[in-house]
């Protein structure tokens, strides 16, 4: 029997070791992060490993040749054109947001090439059999293992040899080496470590879904997203039918791309067209903005609404759904001090349809010119889009990719954009009214809505 070491006081932010206790970590200086944990020692006898032999550099296959593809063309398209073989996946979202019943998916498709090992820590056989059939996959060639044991399911990995692995979840999973729970500090570290050694040796794929803390991080020590080789985030509100899946972070492709889904009776389905898709039941009222943002490399247009209103109380309500509630913040401010549109007396809530998110800067100037089209309750003019960052002296700052941000607004019918001056050289104007401005006091006024 292996003997337990002395008790070590490992950081839950950093993994840092520490033999005595302390209030801050002294590692990453986190306070009150440290977990009391009892680690086993290895027993002796371990075989030693072989030694790694050097290789040349032009021998090794590119990673063209070793990508396998799902066949689900968003998926695809998030980790660069397809499953990289021998790769350590990490995927993360909200609980029920359809984590796992998307790898259930991918499953289903890459089994047509060989058998795919599922994992499953959390749920039973059975409980997956009532999924697969849900989704239409139950005839697929899947193994089920129930297994919490991260040295079982290396020895299966070795046995079956799988096209594919999906391990549900990796908190769940434990190794008899530590002395720990499962889905401690030490757990989590070492099984990540186990199965990153057994996906490069075996040079099979292995996704690992992970849960998520109350901020949306993942849980557990950030050295587990340092191990891997992808992280990928399932993201959505469960109100509404849209997911969006973004990687960020990818050894082999760009961390630019999305791939947007939707959730229904029979799974996730893919959305080929979002914009359209977005914009079906956009308003014509007042406080109703089109906005081409980008998600990735991927141009989308996106409908932000907004309504003001007198407030009843002292004190002015600001809510937002899907933008940033700072940088609302600071649009009000500067439409009040350049534009003349003091809302200081006013509610204002903000909100993108469809449950998305954005975050770029590039929106600025839509969203600033939805509270006031909801201000003076007056609508812009049928098929205007509106681009460009907001300074705080009032200008409208260029914008990234310009051309294609407003070809996608071209390709759905609208006729007119308004967008940064600076912009003005790098657009076609084929078929679209395009108008330069230079502040956001004058891209008011081109819509009618200044003073």
């Amino acid at each position: 029997m292996p003997k337990p070491s002395k008790t070590a006081f490992v950081c839950q932010q950093c993994g840092n070791a520490t033999p005595k206790w302390a209030g801050r970590c002294p590692g990453c200086g986190g306070w009150n992060t440290l977990v009391e944990e009892r680690v086993v020692a290895p027993p002796k006898g371990r075989p030693v490993r072989s030694r790694a032999v050097p290789i040349a550099l032009s021998d090794v296959p590119a990673d063209e040749e070793q990508r396998l593809v799902t066949g689900l063309s968003e998926f695809d398209r998030v980790l660069g054109g397809g499953i990289v073989r021998g790769s350590l996946v990490l995927l993360g979202g909200e609980p029920g947001i359809g984590k796992s019943s998307l790898l259930g998916q991918v499953s289903a498709l890459v089994a047509r090439r060989g058998p795919v090992l599922y994992v499953t820590g959390e749920e039973s056989p059975a409980q997956v059999k009532l999924r697969a059939r849900r989704l239409g996959v139950e005839t697929a060639d899947i193994r089920l293992l129930a297994e919490t044991d991260v040295d079982s399911v290396i020895d299966q990995l070795r046995d079956v040899q799988p096209v594919l692995a999906v391990v549900d979840s990796i908190q769940t999973m434990s190794s008899s080496d530590i002395g720990s729970a499962a889905g401690s500090v030490s757990q989590l570290r070492e099984c990540a470590a186990r199965f990153l050694e057994a996906a490069k040796s075996l040079g099979v794929p292995i996704f690992l879904v992970g849960h998520v803390t109350k901020e949306g991080a993942i849980a557990g020590p950030r050295v587990l997203e340092h191990m891997v080789d992808a992280v990928l985030y399932l993201e959505g509100d469960r109100f509404h039918a849209f997911r969006i899946l973004r990687a960020t972070k990818d050894r082999f492709g760009s961390t630019d791309e999305v791939g947007v889904f939707e959730m229904g009776d029979a799974g996730l389905a893919e959305v080929r067209n979002p914009s359209q898709v977005f914009l079906e039941e956009r308003s014509t009222a007042s406080g109703s903005i089109v906005v081409p943002t980008l998600e990735g490399t991927r141009p989308l247009l996106v409908e932000i609404q907004a309504l003001v209103s007198p407030t009843a109380f002292g004190l002015p309500r600001r809510t937002v759904s899907g933008v940033d509630m700072n940088r609302t913040l600071v649009l009000l401010a500067v439409l009040a001090k350049r534009a003349g549109i003091g809302l200081g007396a006013h509610d204002v809530y903000v909100s993108l349809a469809g449950g998305l998110r954005v975050r770029e800067p590039a929106a600025d100037l839509g969203l600033a010119a939805a509270m006031a089209s909801a201000y003076r309750d007056r609508a812009p003019q049928t098929g205007t889009v509106l681009i460009g960052e907001v300074g705080l002296s009032g200008e409208v700052r260029r914008v990234s990719r310009i051309a294609s941000r407003l070809a996608e607004a071209r390709s759905l019918g609208f006729t007119r954009a308004i967008v940064p001056k600076g912009n003005l050289g790098d657009v076609e104007s084929d078929g679209l009214t395009v108008e330069g401005v230079a502040t956001i006091r004058e891209a008011l006024s081109k819509i009618a809505l200044s003073e």
